[in-house]
Order: C-alpha cells, then structure tokens, then sequence
C-alpha cells in the first residue's frame, strides 16, 4: 500500500499524475491530507479540477507557528502510518507538511 502525504496546493498539483497513475493501475493507495492549505481556494478547488478522489484522511492542522504547526502534521500523520502500515510514504516539495511526513515515514521505518 502507498501512503500519498500532501497538504499544500502546490503538493495536491504535482502529485496529481502520481494519484491518476495509482487510480489507473488499480493501486492499493491512500490520501492523507494534512490541511496544511485548507481554505477552498487553496485546498478543495484543486481536488474538483483536477478530477482527483477525496482524501481518506484530513488531519486539519490549519495555521499555526512552523514549529507547531510541523509538530501536528507529525503527530497526526504518525497516527495514520501506525493504523494503515504503508509500504511506502510518498512526498514532494519543501513544506512543513512534507518535513513532518517524511520524518513520520523515516521513524516508523516505512520506505
């Protein structure tokens, strides 16, 4: 199974190919949005343009200081990685939902 660890509006753009490709091959995936970006604007315009299916998770870490704000989005997506047992983690770009989904992924020694 694949983790896909997105939050910000650029994350939900470029991973976009990535979710299609896993919906084509008939992939065992899941979404685990952080709310890093959660207004429509920034957030749910991108899911309904873009065609793509709705996060199974939604963290709703909203806005805060980068260093809590990366603390929620670890500790919250620790929580899924635990339950779903991922065999991959997947990421892109350089913000705190990245950072914190990355060391989440590193820590439970998923790939």
């Amino acid at each position: 199974m694949i983790a896909i660890i997105l939050g910000t509006r650029p994350e939900i753009i470029k991973m976009s190919p990535v979710i299609r490709e896993c919906v084509k091959r008939g992939l065992d995936y899941f979404i685990l949005h952080t709310g890093q970006h959660y207004s429509y604007e920034m957030d749910r315009v991108f899911f309904e343009e873009l065609e793509l299916p709705q996060p199974k998770y939604n963290l709703d870490v909203g806005s805060g200081m980068h260093a809590e704000q990366t603390g929620r989005i670890m500790a919250g997506a620790e929580k899924v990685l635990m339950e779903e047992r991922p065999d991959a983690v997947l990421v892109q770009g350089d913000t705190n939902t990245v950072l914190a989904g990355a060391l989440a992924a590193e820590i439970l020694k998923v790939d």
